[in-house]
């Protein structure tokens, strides 16, 4: 047994070779994917609906696969269909021809407008393709092309695949395939014929007819008919008495009207060229037999007004130039710049003579420093003074890159032309001029000049108490770019700085009917024990005005130091410090009574106080407040230092309400500024009788809080004597120190989402004109990436420049509609339903890959496109293109063309179908089929040739 079991164990040790070679590892790989991809067996679908392989949804999926060391893509090609019907399946399938030879006879989709090639050569609703992989490979030898036809011969042999599988050879450019498609019994050859010049003879019907019928072989007397359909396609460029509406921009005047506007603060719009620059035209005759017309070297039937098909589509220029799109896209540039406005301009502007260079960044670091600076002398108007003197001294008129005449414009249309809708706001039209001046007036220059003259305009409006127009009053809109925020935080300076300015000029008498009769008494007036001030919710709304700080006739004092503010009241108060002796102090900053309440103690009427505004912030100080917040820790100082730093406000609060309340009590501050914290509860006294009785909230009773440690430190001071909460000299230089050190490249940032709102509102109002339904999608659709791209404070440059080239985009197809509704003319339509069908004609030529022609040469339309065909060939009939007809046209028909309608077609294509039986008269007759395209420098025969495989 042990010997026999010797040669038994040898067996499995034997290699198996059956695939050994790469051929065939190449092979079995093919099969592989073809059984992944169950694509084995015969799968009969519908029939072809008309129109299907443009409406219809191709997919498709792909492998690699690998002969040897050379790789290739296979790829399947399928037309989405729904299952057919499983009725009749019952039906032997056996003498079925595969579903691809009966497509090669469907004449429902000839030349279709949009497809893969082997579906428009062909007519197939599926198919595989294996090419090389890498693009610049190529299979170009004969014998290699010869291996792989029989690789795929033998993989559909060996799978019963009744699907076409064709294999790309030579090189990608040229679109050349071989394929083959197995059936039972029955094999279907696809072949290709792809040259540069065209042989003479076929050039037409008669003689694409000859090679037909000679590659068919069939000996069949008489033959039977052969299908044909013909498609001649001309192309329009020169579009006679029509020009181009849009004229390039005057770039010298100020004011235009061609380009949608130029001035200020508009943005143009429109193409600077023909945004369509081809139209064509495909004549079709789809079912013609042989025999029925004449078309040779000498006569041809095909005229083109007799065809009973047209269709239209439209060559759009590419990528072209559009005004509103080039205006975005160079402003956007500038963000990419590094250069300081004093670099792009020369040396330092604020350069004075004889001393050194003391620029605006150190003087606004001594107006910003804590410790008093005497204003007047660092004026700003010496400053101004000063600058444009400079500026004038170091470049001269006439280098100066804005003349006075473009910045008088901009300035006067900055601060004069002002609506109240949101996108009339400075910083917008201050974006807009921006990108005026880069595009029209000086470019980066220019933008560094009316930047450095803005700012200047700042500090001269600052100075001289002069609002700044054109911004919402108030807090800085958190909702808006920073630099809006900065101009409103500038403003809200200027307002308290005028406010004080005026108070000290205004009589007693004038001052307090003026303040009284603000928004503070009208709050008054509706004031009442249920509606009382909430330091939760409503702090600030009830007696903030600054405007009503001049109480009787004492004025107020601009940040005075610690030594100047404890003299008077406040220092006497805080030695004294009882209740008692604040009672004998005379009431200060009062604003008015507080409805029916009275102070606990004293029964006195309690007075609501004139207090100060909180400071407003912008988002840049408000983060920086937050972060010094968070670095204070956890730790009890931190926590700490940090509840005193948010109480500055709620100090301020206290003094003032000590001022207007002599011999006041925290109690009598709560019930004012939290009335939530002060709990009453009726109570039988003594004598039996019901009364109210108060007490603070748990919370207020909290051993060494907040509220009771500030009550504790705060003296009696009226507001107008109060160290102010809001700086408004210091925060104003801080904003003006912030405008002078923006770099032109930070201003762009800044300003580039009002730019790209801008652009948008101005694409909306134009498609509004033009009523384009997939345009109103793709706007939706930039409103909904921009509003989430531009929320962020620094947005990436690639999502930038994808919104400008997606409004870009639009512009364009807007030009498009424009174009094309004036060379058809829709506005000169008399009737109003062909009105209404050029503009649907119009629109659908804008959407749609090829739009057929109703009523073809006879129909409104098609006679519009005949007269744009005709004024073209007249004005080429003075110098005729012959260079052009001699490789296509024949002579005779070259002289009869030269006074046709139509020039000599651009396209030719032909398809021939019939069904005989081959390779022999016995043979089962079979679908064959041979597609011909004639273009200029490109000529194309592709056939598929069926055979019977079981009787010849």
């Amino acid at each position: 047994m042990a010997a026999d079991s010797e040669p038994e164990s040898e067996v499995f040790e034997i290699t198996d070779f059956t695939t050994a070679s790469e051929w065939e590892r190449f092979i079995s790989k093919i099969e592989e994917v073809l059984n992944d991809w169950k694509l084995i067996g015969n799968s009969l679908g519908k029939p072809l609906e008309k129109g299907i392989f443009t409406s219809g949804t191709w997919e498709e999926k792909s492998d690699e696969i690998s002969f040897a060391d050379f790789k290739f893509s296979i790829t399947h090609h399928y037309l989405v269909q729904e299952s057919p019907d499983k009725e009749g399946k019952d039906e032997v399938l056996e003498d079925l021809i595969p579903q691809s030879m009966q497509d090669l006879l469907c004449m429902n989709n000839d030349f279709p407008p949009r497809a893969h090639c082997l579906v428009r050569w062909y007519g197939l609703r599926e198919f595989v393709v294996i090419a090389p992989a890498a693009n610049n490979d190529a299979v170009l030898s004969e014998s290699k092309c010869n291996l792989l036809l029989s690789s795929v011969s033998v993989a559909l042999g060996n799978t019963g695949c009744q699907v076409p599988l064709f294999v790309q050879i030579h090189h990608k450019w040229r679109r050349t395939y071989v394929g083959e498609c197995q059936g039972p019994g029955v094999r279907t050859d696809f072949e290709m014929v792809h040259l540069r010049k065209v042989p003479n003879q076929y050039t037409h019907l008669s003689g694409l007819l000859d090679i037909f019928k000679s590659k068919i072989g069939c000996t069949l007397t008489p033959l039977p008919p052969v299908s044909i359909a013909i498609r001649f396609t001309y192309v329009l460029q020169d579009w006679q008495q029509y020009f181009w509406p849009q004229q390039p921009p005057d770039i010298d005047a100020l004011v235009g009207g061609e380009v949608g506007g130029l001035e200020f603060g508009k943005l143009p719009f429109g193409a600077c060229e023909d945004p369509i620059s081809e139209l064509h035209l495909a004549t079709t005759w789809p079912h013609l037999t042989e025999g029925i017309i004449v078309d040779n070297d000498v006569y041809s039937d095909l005229d083109p007004i007799q065809a009973p098909h047209w269709s239209v589509r439209v060559r759009k220029a590419d990528n072209p130039q559009c005004l509103l799109g080039d205006f975005v896209t160079e402003f956007f540039k500038i963000c990419r710049r590094k250069e300081s406005t004093d670099e792009i301009l020369g040396r330092s502007t604020f350069e004075e003579e004889g001393r050194e260079v003391a620029d605006i960044t150190h003087a606004l670091s001594k107006l910003t420093e804590p410790a008093p600076v005497p204003i007047h002398k660092l004026s700003v108007s010496n400053m101004v003074h000063t600058a444009k003197k400079k500026i004038r001294k170091q470049r001269g008129v006439e280098e100066s890159p804005l003349n006075n005449d473009v910045l008088n414009t901009i300035l006067l249309n900055l601060y004069n032309q002002f609506k109240s809708a949101p996108s009339d706001s400075l910083t917008y039209k201050l974006a807009l001029c921006l990108c005026m001046i880069n595009f029209y007036h000086g470019g980066l220059k220019g933008v560094a000049h009316l930047w450095q003259e803005f700012v200047l305009e700042m500090r001269f409006r600052w100075e001289n108490n002069f609002l700044i127009p054109g911004l919402a009053s108030g807090p800085p809109d958190l909702r808006c770019c920073l630099l809006h925020q900065k101009l409103q935080m500038l403003n809200c300076c200027i307002e308290r700085k005028k406010a004080r300015d005026e108070g000290r000029k205004t009589s007693p008498s004038d001052n307090v009917t003026n303040t009284y009769s603000g928004d503070a008494g009208k709050s008054g007036d509706h004031l009442g024990p249920d509606n009382l001030k909430d330091m939760d919710k409503e702090k600030g709304e009830v007696g903030k005005s600054w405007d009503s700080w001049s109480d009787s006739e004492e004025e107020f004092f601009e940040c005075l130091s610690d030594t100047e503010e404890l003299k008077g009241n406040g220092q006497e108060s805080g030695k004294k410090g009882g209740p008692k002796e604040m009672a004998s102090l005379k009431p200060e900053g009062r604003l008015h009574q507080h409805g029916k309440l009275t102070l606990l103690h004293n029964g006195e009427p309690l007075y609501i106080p004139v207090t100060q505004e909180p400071a407003p912030m912008t988002e840049d100080l408000l983060e920086e407040q937050s972060e010094v917040l968070a670095k204070l820790g956890t730790s009890a100082e931190g926590a700490h230092l940090r509840a005193r730093m948010q109480s500055a406000c709620l100090l301020s609060d206290m003094e003032s309400f000590k001022a207007a309340n002599p011999g006041c009590f925290l109690e009598d501050f709560v019930r004012w500024y939290s009335p939530r914290d002060y709990i009453e509860e009726e109570v039988i006294d003594e004598k039996g009788n019901m009364v109210l009785k108060g007490e603070l909230s748990a919370r207020m009773k909290i051993p060494s809080n907040m509220w009771v440690e500030a009550w504790e430190t705060a003296k009696p001071i009226p507001a107008r004597r109060q160290r102010r909460l809001f700086d408004d000299t210091r925060e104003a230089e801080k904003v003006l120190h912030y405008l002078a050190v923006q770099k032109p490249a930070d201003l762009a940032r800044h300003l580039l989402p009002c730019v790209i709102h801008a652009a948008i509102l101005k694409v909306k109002e134009e498609e509004s004109l033009e009523n384009i339904s997939s345009v109103k999608k793709i706007i939706k659709q930039i409103i909904s990436h921009s509003s989430k791209v531009l929320h962020f404070p620094n947005p990436e440059d690639k999502k930038l420049e994808e919104i400008i080239h997606q409004i870009t985009n639009v512009e364009a197809i807007i030009a498009r509609a424009r174009s094309l509704k004036a060379k058809f003319g829709t506005e000169k339509c008399e009737q109003e339903e062909e009105k209404e069908d050029l503009e649907r004609f119009v629109s659908c030529l804008l959407e749609q890959p090829e739009v057929l022609v109703v009523g073809a040469g006879r129909g409104h339309a098609g006679s519009i496109i005949h007269k744009l065909f005709v004024n073209a060939q007249r004005a080429a009939a003075m110098a005729p293109p012959e260079e052009d007809l001699k490789r296509m046209v024949p002579p005779e028909e070259r002289r009869q063309n030269l006074a046709a309608d139509f020039p000599p077609a651009a396209g030719r294509e032909l398809i021939l179908r019939t069904t005989v039986p081959r390779p022999a008269p016995y043979s089962r007759a079979l679908p064959q089929r041979m597609y011909s395209v004639l273009t200029k420098e490109d000529f194309r025969l592709a056939g598929a040739f069926s055979s019977d495989t079981s009787f010849f």
